[in-house]
């Protein structure tokens, strides 16, 4: 088989995924490879978690959950081609407005993210998991 994209995530996954591996997968196949981290993204900020950036083609996930921010989502590439295809998919058609309030909470719970706490509070979420 030759699958167009990978994968990965999980929201009840209490391991490490081996992302370095599912990316050389992906290139194996010539695949894309995007993983799923809205559950631990926080975890990844906070530096308690490995970095899934740095083996995928895309990344998505949320801005409410591990990150403690209002809901939303976002979606990550280092990759300047796939994100025209990106943007050109979601925006104008399926993105709605953009709400100031909400954008500026966003940027309150990111640099929050930044803070030595929230390297304190990724380690208590692992502690405690």
């Amino acid at each position: 088989h030759r699958p167009q994209l990978i994968i990965a995530g999980g929201s009840a996954y209490p391991r490490e995924i081996d992302f370095k591996r599912f990316r050389e997968i992906a290139d194996e196949v010539g695949a894309l490879f995007l993983v799923d981290m809205a559950h631990f993204a926080g975890l990844v900020a906070g530096g308690a978690h490995p970095n899934p950036l740095d083996h995928a083609h895309i990344a998505t996930t949320t801005t409410h959950k591990t990150l403690r921010g209002p809901r939303g989502g976002m979606i990550l590439t280092n990759d300047e081609a796939l994100a025209k295809k990106i943007n050109s998919a979601i925006f104008p058609g399926i993105q709605g407005g953009p709400l100031m309030h909400v954008i500026a909470a966003k940027a309150v719970a990111f640099g929050e993210a930044l803070q030595p706490e929230f390297k304190n509070y990724a380690a208590q979420v692992v502690a405690n998991a």
